[in-house]
């Protein structure tokens, strides 16, 4: 396809937000995952696999529309079949793609998923490069990140150049323009050369975050074994002076967080999960839906636990269906699963 016929479908696919003081813009890889038809197999015995949409950014931006939400995505895909599909998805769940680029060369990227018998997840990847490890600073659509009222952003485009180049730029860009910086390390270390350039890496754009959400196991990885449920470990080595709040996911058991005022727990909402693909996304897109809405609650205890609860409602929500995309509540959803829960 040529590069007239790519930016026509650009113009065709893009959609005009209209509400850029509450917009969402994320940041990242998006991809096809490839899950077996059958749970609690490794990926050698699945009998066969169905595909769907994954990448965590594209999960959180299509989240945040669901909620009712403004968002948009900036990242690369294949000039292939997968990838006008994935920017199909997107344009069909509201969000606005036209941060999106096309590589002639590189193909979307592939994950083969799986959740073992033993509960543990296991990835295959195949990204040699995948286009979204290609995208360049002179295609960003910086018009568009210096709409963001929130820019969200995981450490998955840091592992490679030029995208690790394109995504400080990108975060540059939306800081100067007085975006809120989120950021969700979203570990997967089979796609890291080595544990340590892993750690290092996302460290090194660790204080230029606003908002931050870690899991257990990730603090345990960046802090060197230290105990993930020690307050002051979560509050020496990984707290910052410029961090506006902390937020520590810790599944079906709710979250913890961690402001410059105040700290404190959040209990989960009990669901039957079926699949936790996507959970954290959701439980991200609920909250960046709230801030982006009233950042004032960063600043208010009541608010922000409010704010945390309805988040921690949607990640209970998106685990009781497969698959990330089409298990993200609507707005009614959660309000439903809230107002049950308290009666």
């Amino acid at each position: 396809m040529g590069e007239n016929a790519i930016s026509g479908n650009l113009k065709n696919l893009k959609i005009d937000t209209g509400r850029s003081e509450t917009l969402v813009v994320c940041f990242g890889e998006m991809l096809i995952d490839f899950v077996p038809t059958v749970g609690g197999v490794s990926l050698a015995e699945a009998p066969a696999f169905k595909k769907a949409p994954g990448g965590a950014p594209a999960n959180v931006a299509v989240g945040v529309s669901r909620l009712g939400g403004s968002s948009a995505f900036v990242g690369k895909v294949g000039d292939d079949e997968f990838g006008r599909m994935l920017a199909e998805i997107l344009r069909l769940n509201n969000v606005d793609n036209s941060g999106m680029r096309f590589d002639h060369e590189a193909r979307t990227g592939l994950a083969f998923v799986t959740l073992r018998g033993d509960g543990e997840r296991e990835f295959l990847f195949f990204r040699h490069p995948s286009a979204d490890m290609r995208l360049l600073e002179s295609e960003l659509d910086k018009n568009l990140i210096q709409k963001a009222k929130i820019f969200h952003y995981g450490s998955i485009g840091l592992i490679e150049e030029p995208c690790r180049s394109t995504q400080l730029a990108a975060m540059k860009i939306a800081k100067a323009s007085g975006s809120l910086l989120s950021y969700d390390p979203n570990l997967r270390l089979p796609l890291w050369p080595s544990e340590e350039a892993a750690r290092k890496e996302i460290m090194s754009i660790w204080n230029l975050a606003d908002v931050i959400k870690i899991s257990e196991e990730e603090i345990t990885f960046l802090t060197g074994g230290d105990d993930p449920y020690d307050d002051e470990v979560v509050l020496r080595k990984l707290f910052h002076p410029n961090l506006k709040l902390l937020v520590v996911s810790e599944g079906p058991n709710g979250c913890r967080y961690y402001t410059q005022e105040f700290k404190g727990r959040v209990g989960g909402v009990k669901v039957k999960a079926v699949d936790t693909t996507g959970a954290g996304d959701a439980f991200v897109s609920g909250l960046l839906n709230s801030l982006a809405s009233d950042l004032t609650l960063l600043n208010d205890e009541k608010k922000l636990r409010e704010a945390l609860l309805f988040a921690n409602a949607c990640g209970a929500i998106t685990a009781t269906e497969r698959g990330a995309i089409p298990a993200m509540p609507t707005m009614d959803a959660v309000q439903d699963l809230l107002s049950s829960s308290r009666s």
